[in-house]
């Protein structure tokens, strides 16, 4: 069996390929009532679209989301919302030595062994591109959960990180890597320029906030909020690790340091502290939920590297075509699409048990 399908109420299935005519995604589970148009979504959609710096891939899609159901007269009607995005700039002669030989670092071997047949177009359904639905669900899971804020960032490119004591929110938008430090995003453009340019590729890491979730959304063992998130950032393409809160860096401090200690506050506990990454005993403590996100170097590289064909002769391949020389600088807005795809699936749990 294939799952295209995440969440438990508020559910969402993806479809098409990289170089098919189309892909999107149904969402299932939308309360009814909810102000919905294109104009929602295609906002989001344009945070992730390819091409818009010389840091991106140089794929030209437009990326622009039909609503084909699931909406009357600019509302939710409570069945499923059918979304389209269009592909317009496949390059499919590409790859045609992908299709003798499998790619390190790729999916192309695995689809092989578990289907004996694949798209080996772009990578056809486990290529990147397919996350321009989630960002398209992850529009609507806003809506449903407009009190939260879900905000994502770049920390990190190649290993190098931003300094967090000069912290800039308004900095995110305002270059291409998606980086709260001006000097850091510098450097960064010397830094991916001297990897595109040896048709190399490099690791990022991607911060994610979520603020506004109140004490309460999760569940006990086997919904526990943390691993519903886990679960959904692990499925993006390129995702190698998450963390929660202080993550591994809290298996190496006390049980004084990690606690987050509590005091009276004007509405509740007040934390003095925030190492769990506003999760405890998978529920949501109110403080600000924190998802840390690991992207491995992006596989498609012009280096020649050694590899099998699919009659397993030995052979060297290089990737052709257009590809990302930092695959978790557009990562960001998928992260940040599958974080309130979660929360807005919690919290109508949350509802549906407690009320």
């Amino acid at each position: 069996m294939s799952y295209n399908t995440f969440g438990r109420v508020f559910r969402f299935t993806t479809w098409g390929e990289s170089h098919g005519p189309a892909l999107g995604a149904v969402v299932d589970g939308c309360p009814p009532g909810i102000a919905l148009g294109e104009a929602h979504i295609q906002p989001w959609l344009d945070r992730r679209r390819p091409g818009q710096s010389r840091f991106t891939t140089q794929r030209r899609e437009p990326d622009q989301v039909r609503i084909l159901s699931g909406v009357f007269e600019g509302r939710t009607t409570g069945t499923p919302i059918s979304l389209v995005i269009e592909n317009v700039d496949q390059r499919s002669k590409d790859y045609s030595d992908v299709a003798l030989a499998y790619r390190p670092g790729h999916a192309d071997y695995a689809y092989d062994a578990k289907y004996g047949f694949r798209d080996y177009r772009g990578g056809g359904r486990s290529s990147a591109r397919e996350t321009a639905a989630r960002v398209a669900a992850g529009a609507v899971a806003r809506l449903v959960v407009p009190q939260v804020r879900v905000r994502a960032w770049v920390e990190a490119i190649g290993g190098d990180a931003i300094d967090p004591a000069t912290f800039d929110d308004a900095a995110i938008d305002a270059n291409p890597f998606f980086c709260p430090d001006p000097v850091a995003a510098a450097r960064w453009e010397e830094t991916v320029d001297a990897a595109r340019k040896a048709g190399s590729s490099l690791g990022a890491v991607v911060v994610c906030e979520a603020t506004g979730v109140p004490a309460g959304w999760g569940a006990p063992l086997y919904a526990k909020l943390d691993s519903e998130l886990a679960a959904a950032c692990m499925s993006i393409n390129a995702v190698k690790g998450v963390e929660i809160g202080d993550g591994f860096a809290a298996a190496a401090l006390s049980g004084e340091q990690n606690a987050d200690a509590m005091r009276p506050g004007a509405d509740g506990p007040a934390f003095l502290a925030n190492h769990a990454g506003g999760i405890a005993g998978g529920i949501a403590t109110g403080q600000p939920i924190r998802v840390r996100v690991a992207f491995k170097p992006t596989s498609s590289i012009l280096t020649p590297v050694p590899t099998v064909t699919r009659t397993g002769e030995a052979v060297e391949i290089a990737t052709k075509g257009r590809h990302d020389p930092c695959v978790g600088i557009r990562g960001v807005p998928v992260v940040e699409a599958m974080v309130a795809l979660v929360l807005a699936d919690q919290a109508l749990l949350h509802r549906a048990q407690c009320g």
